[in-house]
């Protein structure tokens, strides 16, 4: 038990801004069981956004309440899967071989593409959650949607860890924090906190979510082999920004056509 206690604080440091014990460090081999938590994280992102959102909710003023629930994960995480989703729009973008993709990557500043990508992403993320909630009135449902596409977003980015191997090695360069190797206990375990707030929406058929989720992934992580062969803690960071608006989407359409 205090080693898992360990582990969770360990994926908590990593991965949110929320302050952890001085006994949490930075050890390489705790990261790579902190995979198991990553969805849990997703929890408490997704519940600190939902406090904000249900107070402009109450007042009855749904685009604002979505705008500061956007502004409370970004706070909570320190953009730290924003930043991965600029960083990959930049090198991609402005890179034409692996070294240069790489090279842009790992420059702390924004260019062009990655500042175009942030709007554009997050314009489509305020868009899909106003249409989801402008007229529910179900807390229960308010609560299951921005908690699972927290939640469920971190684990699809996980299974990349699972899926490929990590582009590079160089301790030198500025790479985010992240797990290299994933063991099925680590995969089982995010499994289990990333689907389970499915359940809150109380219908099976949400379950057909995680298929364009997946789709999004595979087809993300495909790209990713072709120009770096492999993935960075800026492409997980983008994988979860892309499948979390992938998975709003995805409710927008079956609530709309099934």
């Amino acid at each position: 038990m205090k080693e898992q206690i360990r582990i969770f604080f360990t994926a908590l440091m990593f991965y949110s801004r929320i302050p952890c014990p001085k006994w949490v460090d930075h050890s390489e081999e705790y990261l790579n069981k902190a995979t198991r938590f990553f969805p849990l994280i997703g929890w408490i992102v997704g519940a600190f956004s939902l406090f904000f959102l249900c107070m402009f909710l109450l007042i009855d003023e749904v685009a604002v309440g979505i705008v500061f629930s956007m502004i409370a994960s970004v706070w909570i995480t320190g953009a730290f899967h924003e930043d991965g989703f600029a960083d990959v729009c930049d090198g991609f973008g402005g890179g034409w071989t692996k070294a240069k993709i790489l090279e842009i990557m790992k420059d702390s500043r924004v260019g062009a593409y990655g500042l175009i990508g942030m709007v554009l992403l997050l314009l489509l993320k305020f868009l899909l959650l106003y249409r989801l909630l402008e007229n529910q009135s179900s807390w229960l449902l308010i609560a299951a949607i921005i908690i699972s596409g927290h939640s469920l977003s971190r684990f699809i980015a996980a299974t990349m860890i699972f899926t490929h191997d990590y582009a590079r090695e160089d301790a030198k360069s500025k790479v985010k924090p992240v797990s290299k190797n994933v063991s099925w206990v680590e995969l089982t375990f995010a499994a289990f906190f990333g689907l389970l707030p499915l359940a809150l929406f109380q219908d099976y058929k949400i379950l057909l979510v995680v298929v364009p989720m997946y789709i999004s992934k595979w087809l993300l992580g495909r790209y990713y082999q072709k120009w770096i062969e492999g993935y960075t803690g800026d492409c997980l960071g983008a994988t979860q920004q892309v499948t979390e608006v992938v998975f709003y989407l995805s409710l927008v359409v079956l609530w709309k056509f099934i």
